[in-house]
């Protein structure tokens, strides 16, 4: 068996990715997995992730609403970097000595397994978790703990863990695959593709939307965070932000690094530009009218940010979206 690559790592190349889906698979939890990538694709303007769809047996599965998954039978499945496995009911039917055979093989070819819902299942019944921390759907986790006793069983909304992803129901699938689009993409497109979902995770009470996802903010770099989106076009001095906090330019600055790992200067200048991508890929407004609006006061520190964080410039980006691109 090969050594699994570390598909958690920057890459520029595409991810290539099966999904494999079962019958009676959850709708959310299919979505949960396709979606992410399809939305880095489209932020990108590339292909992040290239995916195809594989079943279990010769028949597309169908979804527990009812639609099927045209896909291709595991069997012809010649390899990936990454296999996702989405399951949901009926695991112990699906758990076919074929099946399992299936998993082993494509695991011994070096690819990373994911699994989604009941996907840890089938990872586990092909001896593909033991030693490896992994968590499961929590209504089954106890089950899941008996069952599989050489798995290092995780109350965890997921697991990474060398070669192997866990994830326990749909929400969290949406938390692996943005873990693996940070990994490889940088934290910041991550929370880009986040803040397309309106994804903010879990929380204790309501927080603003935020065009870069927020999901680790607390409530005061939340506050913060409000602010400085409704002024992108004139972005506030910290000591202002502090100050209309009831706060110290040096305690906002502690609760950003701790929260979100960077500091407000820099969260700032993210959502400014995430704005400016916005406009230059929705609207038709000039460029230069696009960096006064995002707070530049000209059109060259426009023009350096905007690439620094993009990769590429403002016209070329707006060029590249008349171009179709993967899924």
């Amino acid at each position: 068996m090969k050594s699994a690559k570390n598909i958690l790592q920057p890459e520029h190349q595409p991810l290539k990715t099966a999904v494999l889906v079962l019958d009676e698979c959850n709708t959310l939890s299919f979505a949960a997995a396709v979606d992410p990538m399809r939305a880095a694709n489209r932020l990108a303007g590339r292909a992040a992730f290239d995916w195809d769809y594989v079943s279990a047996t010769q028949e597309p599965p169908m979804l527990t609403s009812g639609l099927t998954v045209p896909s291709v039978p595991l069997a012809r499945l010649q390899g990936c970097e990454l296999l996702i496995v989405a399951a949901g009911f009926q695991l112990a039917r699906h758990a076919t000595p074929s099946l399992l055979a299936g998993l082993r093989r494509i695991a011994a070819t070096g690819a990373t397994i994911a699994g989604i819902d009941g996907g840890p299942w089938l990872m586990a019944e092909a001896g593909l978790l033991d030693g490896h921390p992994a968590t499961n759907h929590w209504e089954d986790l106890e089950n899941f703990a008996s069952r599989f006793p050489e798995v290092d069983v995780r109350n965890d909304r997921f697991t990474v863990s060398d070669g192997r992803l866990t994830s326990g129901g749909a929400t969290p699938a949406i938390e692996m695959m943005l873990h693996i689009i940070s990994a490889r993409h940088g934290a910041g497109f991550a929370a880009r593709v986040a803040g397309l979902f309106l994804y903010d995770g879990p929380a204790a009470e309501p927080r603003p939307q935020s065009r870069l996802g927020g999901h680790k903010h607390n409530a005061l770099t939340a506050k913060a965070n409000a602010l400085m989106e409704a002024a992108l076009d004139e972005p506030l001095p910290l000591s202002a932000i502090a100050e209309t906090l009831g706060t110290s330019p040096r305690s906002l600055q502690q609760q950003f690094r701790l929260r979100l790992n960077t500091t407000p200067q820099d969260h700032y200048l993210q959502l400014r530009l995430a704005e400016a991508r916005r406009l230059v890929t929705d609207t038709d407004l000039p460029l230069m009218e696009v960096a006064i609006a995002t707070g530049f006061t000209s059109q060259s520190s426009f023009a350096r940010a905007f690439r620094t964080a993009h990769g590429t410039s403002a016209r070329d980006l707006r060029q590249e979206q008349a171009r179709p691109t993967a899924h």
